[in-house]
């Protein structure tokens, strides 16, 4: 594994060629604004990074738990916390995300908000040009959006959030997937790269036990939070 190390908001940030991060990760994590008394779970966590951000921006939760599959993003992950002296806070766990017995390494129904970017697309066409690690990454070979939607409903007390990205062909399976499971779609946000451009991304908090009614917030726009916070 050929690792790569720089600096991220004063945090230091393992990556590796396979498990990286892009503009979606820090969309979402921006789009969550977990409470600092909150527990929170990122699924299909990658490196971390989203449980970093979160650490980075100051508004750091009580407790965040990072879920993987893939045994070198767990390792660039682990380095990460042990490296910023964050072990206390911040929990990377190997787990499958579909197979309960490794799941609940967390508790059941103990988590404020569960966090996913998860893999976009349910055909592997193109994945045979990627590593294995990007196309499970990429694409549904290890999880799909169901088994992504129930885990986190199965992690999320009574009144917890779901906060997700996704690509905007999928929203119609999200919401519908949402309340299969007991949660309300409450917001949703489009991402855009210019103004004119149709959204690239889907952004979509929804409520475990919520009651009916969404609020469409205006969109966002790739460079202007690229401005907001890089300057």
């Amino acid at each position: 594994m050929e690792k790569e190390k720089f600096d991220l908001f004063g945090l230091s940030i393992n990556v590796s060629t396979d498990h990286r991060f892009g503009t979606d990760a820090i969309l979402l994590a921006r789009f969550a604004k977990p409470l600092k008394k909150d527990i929170v779970c990122d699924l299909c966590t990658g490196c971390g990074i989203i449980p970093m951000l979160f650490e980075a921006w100051g508004n750091c939760p009580k407790k965040s738990y990072g879920v993987e599959i893939q045994d070198e993003a767990v390792e660039l992950f682990r380095e990460t916390v042990a490296e910023n002296n964050l072990s206390e806070r911040v929990f990377p766990v190997k787990a499958d995300l579909t197979k309960k017995e490794e799941l609940f390494q967390i508790p059941r129904e103990s988590v404020d908000m569960v966090t996913v970017n998860p893999p976009y697309f349910k055909t592997q066409c193109g994945a045979e040009r990627l590593s294995p690690a990007q196309a499970a990454a990429r694409h549904e070979i290890l999880c799909n959006l169901e088994q992504v939607i129930a885990a986190g409903a199965s992690l999320l007390k009574y009144g917890g959030y779901l906060k997700m990205c996704h690509i905007p062909e999928r929203l119609t399976d999200i919401i519908c997937l949402m309340r299969q499971y007991g949660i309300e779609p409450k917001v949703i946000q489009f991402a855009h790269n210019k103004p004119m451009d149709k959204p690239y991304l889907v952004l979509i908090s929804g409520r475990k036990g919520g009651k009916s009614g969404v609020i469409v917030d205006k969109p966002v726009l790739v460079g202007d939070v690229n401005k907001e916070l890089f300057g």
